[in-house]
């Protein structure tokens, strides 16, 4: 297949559609600019980001979403995980030159995030965008189910718009014992994996994960090692969530010290 820029494709596709498609009722022309350019079909997400990889142009990381993707306070200064994914990219994997931007803000919820768009992550120009929000739209359901599975689609619907390639997460496990004003989080978690799954998204899926290692894990107290209290990830937690995220994108390597792999300082 012809490697077209996903704008000329869908530039050519234009000529392929009768006249009332291409214009409304209204007479009035459809912006190239304003209409979300479909993704070239064939190929996956995650193949895209394979591929990307193993090219050398630099690439352009976006991260979003609020305090846990921020890292506020929580992880005692150890490493968040948008920086351990840093760390894999610009070091281990010797990609010096990509740029992995955070733009999480603790408190957010999917409508903040709508409502300062082009600051968080247009003026970015990413390649890749990664999401994790839900924990505060969940608090007392503020932001209702209904709404925040429309925000996520289209906030996914804007990240490919920009030609990039969306990354969903869903959250942490969370105590809900300790806080029942964000009780419903499961349910805003299933409307994530059904996003992902509807729309072919790269989905981490750290709930799920975490919610697991919690059940059947021997010898892990979840809350106690990767908690800090009962919503924010510590250091470990972090790691954690990076690790799962290497493991989606094929990137995981059990020697490479952000894997979990030792850290060798050598004779000092």
């Amino acid at each position: 297949m012809n490697k077209l820029s996903r704008r000329r494709f869908f530039e050519k596709s234009l000529f392929l559609l009768p006249l009332p498609a291409i214009f409304s009722f209204t007479n009035k022309p459809i912006s190239l600019e304003d209409t979300p350019i479909p993704p070239l079909s064939g190929e996956s997400d995650k193949e895209r980001i394979v591929a990307l990889l193993k090219d050398k142009a630099p690439l352009i990381w976006t991260f979003t979403g609020d305090s846990i993707t921020h890292g506020a306070k929580h992880t005692h200064g150890y490493r968040s995980y948008p920086e351990v994914f840093e760390e894999r990219i610009r070091w281990e994997l010797g990609r010096v030159r990509d740029v992995i931007i955070n733009t999480g803000i603790s408190g957010n919820t999917t409508e903040t995030i709508l409502q300062d768009f082009d600051w968080r992550i247009k003026q970015f120009k990413p390649n890749v965008v990664s999401l994790m929000i839900g924990t505060n739209d969940c608090f007392n359901e503020k932001v209702s189910i209904e709404a925040y599975e429309e925000n996520l689609n289209l906030l996914v619907e804007k990240f490919r718009g920009l030609g990039a390639i969306p990354i969903l997460h869903t959250p942490n496990l969370i105590i809900k014992e300790l806080d029942t004003s964000r009780a419903s989080l499961d349910k805003y978690v299933a409307v994530i994996r059904k996003v992902a799954l509807e729309e072919n998204i790269i989905l981490v899926d750290n709930y799920g994960h975490w919610l697991e290692t919690a059940e059947k894990a021997e010898g892990i107290n979840v809350n106690k090692e990767w908690l800090n209290d009962p919503l924010h990830p510590d250091g470990e937690g972090h790691s954690e969530i990076a690790r799962l995220m290497f493991k989606e994108l094929s990137i995981f390597d059990p020697e490479a010290p952000t894997c979990g792999g030792s850290y060798y300082e050598g004779e000092h």
